[in-house]
C-alpha cells in the first residue's frame, strides 16, 4: 500500500480504536505508526494491542511501527479536607511536607524533591496552569507562595515547575516496569517523558540495549535550553506541545516547535509534532479551520510525523480523524509552494560518505526526474540520511531486517519493504527495480537511483550510487 504523501501519521490507540478491525481501518485510512499510551494501559492490554497490530501487519503485508509512550513522573498536590478550596489573588498559600488534609492556607506536597529544589521567585503552576503561584519563602520543608493567577485548587491536581530543574530522573518505578514489559513485546520506539537534561536518557538506553529506539519528548523549558545535547543522545524527538504550553508562554510554543523541528532535521533525527492537532474531532466529524492550518504548518516545516492523541484513542470519529489528517498532508505536499519551503530549510550535509551519497542521489534524482531513490539499509542509518535530504522523489528503503523497516515507518518519505539481502550487484539492481515496479513507483522504461554499501552486507558503508532502468517485467537494466 503506497502512501501519496511523505509525512507520516502517528495514531494513538485507546478505547475507541483498540480492536483489530479498528486498527486495520486506521491503517487503511492513513496511520503509519501506532502509539500505546502507558499512562492508561496495563501490561496485559499492552501485549494484546501489540499482538493485534502485528496481526494487521501480517494481513496487509506492510511493516507497521509501534511507539510505547512512558508516563514519566506525575507531580501532584495532596488532598483537601473539603475536596477543594477557593483562593484569592495576592493571598499567601503554602505547600508543605505535612500529610494533614489541606485548607485555604496550605496543602500537602508529597514530593520532597520539589520542596528541596524550588527557590524564591520560581513559579508553580497547578492544574495545567489554571492556578499560578510564586514562591516567596522556601526552607526545604515548605514553600510559601503568593497567588498570582487563578481562583481555586482541588484534590490531587498536577504541579508544573517551569523555573525549577528537579534532581530526579525521567524514569519512575512504573516506567521501569513498563519499559521492561514493552521491550519484551518488541515495540519499535519508546517515548520518554519529563526529559530535562541529556543524562535523563542514560538509564533508559542502558535498559533498552538497542532493542528499541528512544524518542525524547520535549515538554519542559529545561529541555529546550539543552536541546542540542538532548538531540545528540536521542534517536528521535517529539514536540509535546501540551506540556510546553503549560510551562512556557503559549505564544512562544509555535516558535519553539519550529526550533525543535529544524534542529532535528539538521541532525537527521526524526521529529514528531504532537498534541491537539485535530482536537475538535474528538466530538465533531470535521476539524476547525485553525486546526487544519496547524497540521499544515507541521507538514510545511518538514516534520517526519504528525500525531493524533485523544482524537483516535477516545474520540467519536477516530477513522475520520486519521483520514482528515491524511487528506490535509496530501494537499499540502501538492501545493506549489511546498518544495520551495522544504528546500529553504535544508541543511548542509555532514562530511561523511553516507551524507555525500545521499546529497548526490537527491540532486541526480531531481535533476533527471527519476522515479525513486532506492536505498539498501540494514540498520536504518542510510534510510535516515536519505530522508534528511527531503528529496522531491520517493525513498524506497529496502531492508532484510523487519525491525529496521518498522522503525523507518516513522521517518519522512520512506516507503519500507522487507526483502532478502542481495547476492551480488546484479541481483541488487534487479531486486530494487522489481520492487519499485511491484510497489507502483515506476513502470518499464522509468529510471531509479540505487544506493548501497560495497561490499554488500557491510553496515554503515554506504559508498555506491547507480542509476538503473526498470526493464520489462520490472527487471533492472543499466
Amino acid at each position: 500500500m503506497r502512501r501519496s504523501r511523505k509525512v507520516k501519521i502517528l495514531a494513538t490507540i485507546g478505547p475507541a480504536s483498540s480492536s483489530e478491525e479498528m486498527i486495520r481501518k486506521l491503517f487503511e485510512a492513513g496511520a503509519d505508526v501506532f502509539r500505546i499510551n502507558m499512562s492508561h494501559t496495563d501490561h496485559p492490554l499492552m501485549r494484546e494491542l501489540v499482538r493485534r497490530i502485528r496481526a494487521v501487519e501480517t494481513e496487509l503485508g506492510r511493516p507497521i511501527g509501534i511507539l510505547a509512550d512512558l508516563q514519566g513522573p506525575k507531580l501532584r498536590v495532596g488532598k483537601f479536607a473539603n475536596g477543594k478550596e477557593a483562593l484569592e489573588l495576592g493571598q499567601e498559600f503554602t505547600l508543605d511536607d505535612s500529610p494533614a488534609p489541606g485548607d485555604a492556607k496550605r496543602v500537602h506536597l508529597p514530593h520532597p524533591e520539589i520542596l528541596a529544589s524550588v527557590q524564591p521567585g520560581h513559579r508553580l503552576l497547578i492544574d495545567d496552569g489554571k492556578l499560578e503561584l510564586k514562591a516567596v519563602k522556601c526552607d526545604g520543608k515548605s514553600i510559601v507562595c503568593t497567588v498570582i493567577a487563578g481562583k481555586g485548587i482541588s484534590d490531587r491536581k498536577g504541579v508544573s515547575l517551569p523555573d525549577t530543574e528537579l534532581p530526579v530522573g525521567a524514569l519512575t518505578e512504573k516506567d521501569r516496569a513498563d519499559l521492561d514489559a514493552v521491550l519484551a513485546t518488541g515495540v519499535d520506539w519508546v517515548a520518554l517523558s519529563f526529559i530535562q537534561r541529556p543524562e535523563d536518557l542514560a538509564e533508559a538506553r542502558k535498559i533498552a540495549r538497542g532493542r528499541a529506539l528512544l524518542m525524547s519528548k520535549i515538554e519542559k523549558p529545561q529541555a529546550v535550553a539543552r536541546l542540542a545535547e538532548i538531540i545528540e543522545l536521542s534517536d528521535a524527538l517529539m514536540v509535546a506541545r501540551g506540556d510546553l504550553g503549560v510551562e512556557m508562554p503559549l505564544e512562544s510554543v509555535p516558535g519553539i516547535q519550529k526550533q525543535i523541528t529544524r534542529a532535528a532535521r539538521r541532525a537527521g533525527k526524526p521529529v514528531v509534532v504532537a498534541t491537539q492537532m485535530l482536537e475538535s474531532m474528538i466530538s465533531a466529524p470535521v476539524p476547525t479551520r485553525a486546526e487544519v492550518s496547524d497540521v499544515s504548518i507541521a507538514v510545511f516545516e518538514g516534520a517526519d510525523a504528525i500525531m493524533l492523541s485523544a482524537e483516535s484513542a477516545a474520540g467519536e470519529y477516530p477513522v475520520e480523524a486519521v483520514s482528515m489528517m491524511n487528506r490535509i498532508a496530501e494537499r499540502v505536499e501538492q501545493d506549489p509552494t511546498y518544495p520551495g519551503i522544504i528546500n529553504a530549510q535544508r541543511s548542509e550535509p555532514e562530511a561523511t560518505g553516507a551524507d555525500a551519497i545521499s546529497l548526490a542521489s537527491r540532486q541526480i534524482a531531481e535533476t533527471l526526474k527519476l522515479s525513486a531513490i532506492i536505498t539498501y539499509t540494514a540498520s536504518g542509518t542510510t534510510g535516515l540520511r536519505a530522508a534528511r535530504e527531503r528529496p522531491q522523489v520517493p525513498i524506497i528503503a529496502l531492508s532484510p531486517v523487519v525491525e529496521t523497516a518498522r522503525r523507518l515507518s516513522l521517518v519522512w518519505g520512506t516507503h519500507c519493504v522487507v526483502t532478502e539481502d542481495a547476492f551480488d550487484l546484479d541481483d541488487m539492481v534487479d531486486r530494487a527495480c522489481r520492487i519499485a515496479f511491484e510497489e507502483n513507483f515506476g513502470r518499464p522504461g522509468d529510471r531509479v537511483i540505487i544506493t548501497a554499501g560495497v561490499p554488500l552486507r557491510t553496515p554503515g558503508a554506504t559508498n555506491m550510487l547507480r542509476i538503473a532502468y526498470i526493464g520489462a517485467e520490472g527487471r533492472g537494466g543499466a
